[in-house]
């Protein structure tokens, strides 16, 4: 409803407006007066108010519709009504001119996203309108014009023989391997036998998969000719997200072509058509207005950034608390894989005379779910499948919590076919009752990623519920269910006390029926274990290092400088994690940190960081443990050695992936002797895993420099949390108007000097520890002609820096304890010679 007041004089409209045709157009929205202003009958008592004396009276307009602006209409009446049949490359074309005239960050995101009053990106203000002819907007409109195909021909031709679509100017986000360009264009006659749509294999030459994977070459046939459900299990770094991506496109593809061709069949039959019933899914009214009404409106509906609810127990099972807002890139993009900057803009903002039909979504249901147990997983996932599906035109979508609710209502609202989800937030969703997620019925593939993890109890109970809905009200026979992980298949083994007691159990179900039950597998899954009894990849090196609580800081310290590289740390705890962030940026190592109570913008921000440097270590909790594929990997320490078995394989899949190798070390102190024995047990290791060789002659250098940085630490630590709580309890205090006691603020009052002291005190150790970093611990190679060059000559004490990398000096640490183990026993007896004793 629109509302006019009348006064005594009318001000001038503050936004431009021209009458031109019977249409009111404005800069940015209009609309078309239709029916008559009537008066609304209002209490005289209103007007008695102080602030309501030049008001007449209150009128409203029932009777109107919105329009865009002169241009747009221009455009669409030059454009035919059937704009949906357009050539792909005319919308490619208007896609990339989109993306040219896209203004700077700096301006708002409206107009980021794909606004239809683009010649008005220079807003102009009120004052100027009346000084605004025609003239000078048709001289402005023909400079930009010019300037447009001036941008054009300067852009090279980037289309290649294989028909690739141009690249998109908006920057990639994902941290996981890119494209090499060497590797593009191979040869994929090795994917043909595996029954691979046409559009896949032109994807996957252009990716440069040559040759698919044990598990693909496994799991694909059966999944695609022979429509089973599959449960695979295989190592680390193997290609399982394939292994679902491409059956579930290839189904996508041959639902398109049958829907199709049931349209032309209803074309020629008209009298079958009339008869036909309606899916139970699609609303009553099929009306644009009907189709987005669930849609918030307004400004601040679309530029909201706040997140009111954290998407559930997404995590890992850490406490996350909700970010503000998520990344443009994925929490705005319902991204169509041809790679272009296909944003999604709600159906409201289009207006009720959009020239997209309302049918063509509403004909078009969800076909393909995919869940994982990490936002950062299903990022990843939604790359991948996108990557793969880039060439078929089918539409993903991310429902993930730590992003605004608002963006992924308008995602939906486009219809995807497929959408990469954790449970939490798609739950909350469904209990919105969104329209897309209304009727599941017509679900024909369901993926569980990392399952082993995702079924456990009281970890994810959006997942349950979700699953009794699917297998149940929303039952589909004909729908295909993928299961996958690395430790699928893994049995932990009890100890004796309690197998002795479970012996007197006869029923004893295994671990994959429990999941086939669970899950609602059909009763005959084509089964693929490839999967080690050691579960651990053949290309990773495992090694230990026995120490102390207190010294784990030392050893990890020592790691990071005597072996640079991309390490990941895992903890337990996010305590920890904070605690190791502060204490190697005091010393200089630059460290990355990823944990679950940071904003999803910061979460997914290290791991940008953390794949473009060669040299850079990251610091993680099991958020981050499962699925990620960050290349290039080349350590994995273990700070605190993981609770679990799984966690343990998974951690070090990380590292040594994709027939690489890799590195994964154990800081193993009193309190981890437990875990890590059953570790040992469950993954069948008959033996210790061999220690990592540590030169003992440095250890007293690192000492000095790491106590010193905890004892910073620890200042800074208690300086902060001092200053937070004195500042809550002075501002608490002042608003009550009561004075404070000393008693109340931690540490008590202090004065100023005793501040300047701490802060004197504070500078000096800094500086104290800045000498300390500027000393070598290792002895290089001289390289300058005068020994005293560098103002201090190199002691001859310190150990000598190795050139070899973390996998060399443990591979020779090895051959070093197998030659003396093999050495021959020589026994000597009297009057006689040496005798070897060979058995």
């Amino acid at each position: 409803m629109k509302k006019k007041m009348k006064k005594g004089k009318m001000k001038k409209m503050k936004v431009k407006v021209e009458k031109a045709s019977g249409r009111l157009l404005s800069s940015r929205r209009g609309i078309v007066v239709r029916g008559q202003w009537k008066a609304v009958d209002v209490d005289p008592s209103v007007f008695s108010d102080q602030g309501l004396d030049g008001l007449v009276c209150f009128e409203e307009l029932t009777d109107y519709s919105l329009v865009e602006p002169e241009k747009a209409v221009a455009v669409r009446e030059a454009t035919p009504k059937d704009k949906k049949k357009r050539k792909a490359s005319e919308i490619e074309e208007q896609q990339q001119s989109d993306a040219e005239e896209a203004p700077d960050e700096k301006k708002s995101k409206r107009q980021k996203n794909h606004e239809p009053d683009e010649a008005l990106e220079d807003p102009i203000s009120p004052d100027e309108c009346s000084d605004v002819t025609p003239e000078a907007q048709h001289k402005t409109s023909e400079k930009k014009r010019k300037k447009k195909q001036k941008k054009k021909k300067q852009t090279p031709a980037l289309a290649d023989e294989a028909g690739a679509p141009a690249p998109s100017q908006k920057k990639s986000r994902s941290w996981s391997r890119s494209v090499d360009p060497e590797a593009s264009g191979a040869d994929v006659s090795a994917w043909k036998d595996l029954f691979v749509p046409a559009p896949v294999l032109k994807a996957l030459s252009v990716l440069g998969f040559s040759a698919p994977t044990p598990i693909q070459a496994l799991a694909l046939p059966p999944a695609i000719r022979d429509r089973l459900d599959v449960l695979g299990a295989a190592e680390t770094g193997s290609g399982k997200t394939l292994c679902f991506g491409i059956p579930m496109i290839h189904m996508i593809l041959e639902w398109k072509e049958a829907s199709s061709q049931e349209q032309t069949d209803e074309r020629r039959n008209p009298d079958d058509a009339e008869t036909r019933v309606e899916s139970l899914y699609l609303p009553s009214d099929t009306s644009p207005a009907r189709e987005t009404s669930d849609e918030p409106r307004g400004e601040d509906g679309d530029e909201d950034e706040d997140c009111s609810a954290d998407g559930g127990p997404d995590d890992e099972g850490e406490d996350c608390s909700a970010p503000d807002g998520g990344p443009d890139d994925e929490g705005e993009d319902c991204s169509a894989p041809d790679g272009g900057p296909d944003d999604c803009v709600s159906a409201v903002e289009a207006g009720a005379d959009d020239s997209v039909s309302a049918d063509e979504p509403q004909k078009q249901p969800l076909l393909g779910l995919i869940l994982t147990p990490t936002r950062e997983l299903a990022v990843q996932v939604k790359h991948h499948i996108d990557a793969v599906a880039r060439f078929t035109g089918i539409k993903t979508a991310l429902v993930v919590g730590g992003m605004a609710m608002q963006k992924q209502q308008r995602m939906l609202m486009r219809r995807p076919e497929i959408i990469i989800a954790t449970p939490g937030r798609l739950w909350e969703l469904i209990k919105e009752r969104h329209a897309h997620l209304q009727d599941l019925r017509q679900l024909r593939c369901l993926v569980i990623d990392e399952a082993d993890r995702m079924v456990e109890k009281g970890h994810f109970s959006e997942l349950e519920s979700l699953l009794e809905m699917l297998n149940t009200s929303h039952f589909n026979p004909r729908r295909q269910t993928f299961v996958f992980s690395a430790t699928l298949t893994l049995v932990h083994s009890l100890p004796l006390r309690l197998a002795q007691k479970k012996k007197k159990r006869a029923e004893q179900r295994s671990k994959l029926q429990i999941l086939m039950e669970r899950v609602g597998m059909k009763d005959k899954p084509k089964v693929i274990d490839l999967t080690r009894k050691e579960a651990t990849v053949e290309s990773l090196t495992e090694s230990r290092i026995s120490c102390t609580k207190e010294d784990k800081d030392l050893f990890l310290y020592y790691f990071l400088l005597q072996f640079p590289g991309r390490s990941m740390v895992f903890a337990n705890s996010i305590d920890c994690i904070k605690r190791l962030t502060a204490l190697l940026t005091i010393l200089d190592c630059a460290p990355l940190c990823l944990h679950a109570n940071m904003h999803q913008k910061q979460r997914l921000k290290s791991l940008e960081r953390f794949a473009e440097k060669d040299r850079c270590v990251l610091l993680t909790t099991d958020v981050s443990a499962r699925g990620l594929d960050i290349p290039n990997v080349q350590h994995v320490i273990h700070y605190q050695v993981p609770r679990t078995s799984e966690t343990y394989v998974h951690r070090s899949g990380r590292t040594a992936r994709a027939a690489r190798e890799g590195l994964s070390l154990l800081l193993i102190g009193p309190d981890d002797l437990m875990n890590y024995r059953k570790i040992c047990r469950t993954l069948d290791k008959s033996e210790d895993l061999p220690v990592f060789p540590v030169q003992s002659k440095c250890m007293a250098a690192i000492k000095e420099r790491v106590t010193l940085a905890r004892r910073i630490e620890k200042m800074e630590f208690f300086h902060s949390r001092e200053t937070q709580h004195n500042s809550w309890v002075r501002q608490a205090a002042e608003a009550m108007d009561i004075d404070v006691d000393d008693d109340l603020l931690m540490g008590g009052a202090k004065d100023e000097d005793d501040d300047r002291e701490q802060q004197r005190l504070m500078k000096s150790l800094k500086n104290q520890l800045k000498q300390l970093i500027s000393q070598p611990v290792f002895r290089h190679q001289m390289k300058t002609r005068y020994p005293t060059q560098m103002g201090k000559l190199t002691l001859p004490q310190l150990p000598v820096a190795t050139a070899d990398t973390a996998l060399a000096s443990v591979s020779r640490d090895r051959a070093t304890v197998s030659v003396s183990r093999d050495r021959p026993a020589v026994s000597v007896s009297r009057g006689r010679p040496a005798a070897t004793l060979q058995r």
